[in-house]
C-alpha cells in the first residue's frame, strides 16, 4: 500500500527547507568568498553534518531543542522542528556549491563592474547571481534530494507521528521492518525517481541556460 501521506510530507520539507535555505546560502556563500582569516574555520563547521553521523547529530540537536518551543510549537517531535533540523542538516549541500561558484568568477570581471560605476548590489544582481547559476542550480538539487532521504536526524528530531514528522524514508523503513516488501519497494523507487529528476531537471535548466549566455554573447 503507498503511503502518500508521508510522501507528500517529505515533498513539504523539501520545498520548505529550499524555500528558507537556499537565499541564506546564497548570501552567505558570497560572503565566505571574501571571508579573510577565519574562512577555513567557518568552512570547517559548516562541514561538519557531512562527517557526523546522522544520529550524533540528531542526538544533539534533541538536547539543544528539549523542553524550547517556538511560537508556541514544541521543537520536538513536530514538523517545526524537523524543518529546523533539515536546515542544518542540509547547509554543507547548499553552501558549499553556490561557494565554489562564486570563487569561479574571476578578479578582474567584479574589478571591471567595480569601474563601470556598479554598486555592490548590482554587481552581484547583475553579475555574480547569473555567473553562479550552476552552483545554485546544484545546491538546490542536492538540498532537495538530500532532504527527501534523510532518515536519522528526522527520526530523532520527530520520531515517526504520521502526517507530523513520518517522512517517506521512516515510512520505508517501518515498511521494512513491518515486512512489506512491495510496499517499501514502491516508495523507494518513487524516492528514487523524484530525486533523479530533481537533478535532471537542475542539470537541464542550466545547459539551457548556458547556451542562452553562449549565444548573446556569441
Amino acid at each position: 500500500m503507498l503511503d502518500s501521506e508521508s510522501l507528500i510530507l517529505s515533498l513539504k520539507l523539501a520545498f520548505w527547507t529550499l524555500i528558507i535555505l537556499l537565499p541564506i546560502a546564497t548570501w552567505f556563500a558570497h560572503k565566505l568568498v571574501n571571508t579573510g582569516k577565519y574562512k577555513h574555520l567557518i568552512e570547517a563547521v559548516l562541514a561538519l553534518p557531512l562527517v557526523l553521523p546522522p544520529t550524533v547529530l540528531g542526538y544533539y540537536l534533541l538536547l539543544g531543542f528539549g523542553g524550547i518551543s517556538l511560537f508556541g510549537i514544541p521543537l520536538t517531535f513536530s514538523f517545526t522542528g524537523i524543518l529546523i533540523a533539515s536546515l542544518i542538516v542540509n547547509i554543507p549541500f547548499a553552501v558549499q556549491p553556490i561557494q565554489r561558484a562564486f570563487e569561479s568568477i574571476p578578479i578582474d570581471v567584479r574589478e571591471a563592474a567595480q569601474v563601470s560605476g556598479l554598486s555592490t548590489w548590482q554587481i552581484f544582481h547583475l553579475i555574480e547571481l547569473p555567473l553562479a547559476w550552476r552552483g545554485i542550480s546544484s545546491a538546490t538539487a542536492l538540498t532537495f534530494a538530500h532532504t527527501l532521504g534523510e532518515f536519522g536526524v528526522v527520526l530523532m528530531i520527530g520520531g515517526a507521528i504520521p502526517g507530523e514528522t513520518k517522512t517517506v524514508s521512516i515510512a520505508i523503513y517501518d515498511k521494512v521492518q513491518g515486512f512489506d516488501s512491495a510496499g517499501a519497494g514502491t516508495l523507494s523507487l518513487i524516492l528514487l525517481g523524484i530525486s533523479l529528476l530533481a537533478i535532471a531537471i537542475s542539470y537541464g535548466f542550466f545547459n539551457k541556460n548556458e547556451k542562452f549566455q553562449n549565444n548573446r554573447h556569441g
